[in-house]
């Protein structure tokens, strides 16, 4: 496929040559605007809201959506790419204002003028009339612009042309690739990835802290931790908050190896504990579904969603079911 002009431009390593990309850029995001969507907030999503990569940074209600919306909105689309311009744009809803300076709106970033287009029919759960600000109703109404300009076709090229017509910049469609590429790597299986996890109020606590950093010893129920988690420390406030104050879980991670129902690994559910015999079961996470755990391994490391292989075949563990 031919590449737009702009990809040269900024590419070239003079000063006068860097200039004239920057120009370029600024003119095609004047242009996309127009056409519906606008570059510069992409940029900023590219720089302040693009940290991590893995499906565990994506809030549990919203993985659900993007992996609903992508089959039923358009055929082909795989829910990774819905969910990478999620990321890039706006960190999953997560941005502060989600507003543009060329006036995009909500977790997709979409003109009001364009949204119309691609709004109807309202999708389940949508807001009725549909408003770009709902993420059901922009997550759907992305899928069904994307479908409109390529991604129907499921081939690269299509998806390419798809993407570039959502943010027309080589830098940005090759951003929400190398993003989706990065989700679709470590894509949950199984039932429980998708509503159950959505649904489930521990999970979605646990997520809640996602980037808190370890601290030893850190952590409350009511969430006043001075500012860290260790592992037990996490259960304990994602435990409480999610029952809504009516689990409160002993401090330690050999304390809570003794609470609830022990649970065999098949039918473990998001929401469970996992202890693990890691230094006198000194280590607790919560299951989040898709053979994935919520936890805070480490001094210098925060709290974050790994797979659990390696940990299974590593060390002895007990699951507790606790709510």
């Amino acid at each position: 496929m031919k590449k737009p002009a702009i990809a040269t431009g900024v590419g070239l390593g003079t000063a006068a040559f860097a200039l004239i990309g920057v120009l370029v850029l600024f003119i095609a995001a004047v242009a996309n605007g127009a056409a519906g969507h606008q570059e510069e907030q992409g940029a900023a999503g590219s720089q302040l809201w693009a940290q991590g990569g893995q499906v565990g940074d994506i809030p549990p209600d919203m993985l659900a959506l993007y992996r609903q919306a992508a089959p039923a909105a358009c055929r082909g689309l795989d829910w990774s790419v819905l969910a990478a311009i999620g990321k890039v744009e706006t960190d999953h809803a997560r941005h502060p204002t989600m507003r543009s300076d060329a006036g995009a709106v909500g977790p997709m970033q979409f003109l009001p003028s364009t949204f119309t287009g691609y709004a109807y029919p309202v999708p389940p759960g949508g807001a009725n009339p549909p408003t770009p600000w709902d993420p059901t109703d922009a997550v759907y109404a992305a899928a069904r612009m994307l479908c409109a300009n390529g991604a129907k076709t499921g081939t690269s090229d299509g998806l390419y042309k798809a993407i570039y017509s959502y943010n027309h910049a080589d830098w940005y469609v090759q951003k929400v690739l190398d993003q989706a590429k990065s989700y679709a790597a470590v894509q949950p299986s199984g039932p429980d990835s998708d509503t159950a996890v959505a649904s489930n109020a521990i999970v979605k606590a646990a997520y809640t802290q996602l980037g808190v950093p370890y601290v030893w010893g850190g952590g409350t129920i009511n969430g006043k931790s001075g500012g860290g988690f260790d592992c037990s420390g996490l259960t304990s406030y994602a435990v409480y908050q999610g029952t809504g104050g009516k689990v409160v879980l002993p401090r330690t991670s050999q304390e809570q190896r003794h609470v609830g129902t022990s649970v065999p690994r098949d039918e473990m559910r998001p929401g469970d504990l996992i202890v693990f015999n890691r230094h006198n079961w000194g280590h607790v996470g919560i299951y989040a579904g898709g053979n994935r755990m919520i936890d805070t391994p480490k001094p210098g490391k925060s709290v974050e969603v790994i797979s659990l292989a390696g940990y299974w075949e590593n060390y002895a563990w007990d699951i507790r079911r606790v709510a």
